[in-house]
């Protein structure tokens, strides 16, 4: 055995172990982040009423009006995330879903910036960074774009 394989050892023998586990973590980082959308988008739909209020007086949502606001954040609330938790469109609909959670941010700044909402942002940096990971390496093998794909070959 070279020096080289006894300094790489330890990282074979991790990626050995934890590479299996790749698809899990991905599904499981999916999901989590879908539900945390579904549940806003869910609540916004059931209370209709509630969410026009918090348009038009909590989120200062740029370039639309109240109303368009809390139809568009709504929308993107539910559906980007149920495609998302799927893994269809796994990219493109990870990186529509960063866009809401970007939106949220600068629309709800006044909160989410104050002294004492470190842990709300910290929940939409968590989010953004599930998303940023979905991005780049894709929904994994356990999603409906891996099972196209694999289809086509």
């Amino acid at each position: 055995m070279s020096i080289r394989d006894l300094v790489l050892a330890p990282s074979t023998f991790a990626a050995r172990m934890l590479n299996p586990l790749q698809s899990l973590v991905a599904a499981a980082a999916r999901l989590y982040v879908s539900w945390q959308f579904l549940n806003a988008g869910y609540i916004k739909i059931t209370n209709w009423t509630g969410t026009e209020f918090l348009f038009e007086n909590e989120y200062h949502t740029p370039f639309l009006s109240p109303h368009d606001a809390a139809i568009a954040g709504t929308f993107g609330e539910l559906f980007f995330p149920t495609l998302v938790a799927l893994g269809l469109f796994g990219r493109l609909s990870a990186l529509a879903l960063f866009c809401v959670n970007i939106v949220a941010v600068i629309s709800y700044s006044n909160v989410l910036l104050a002294d004492g909402s470190e842990a709300a942002l910290a929940q939409h940096i968590l989010w953004g960074t599930l998303l940023l990971f979905i991005i780049v390496y894709g929904p994994g093998k356990l999603s409906i774009d891996h099972l196209l794909m694999s289809s086509r070959l």
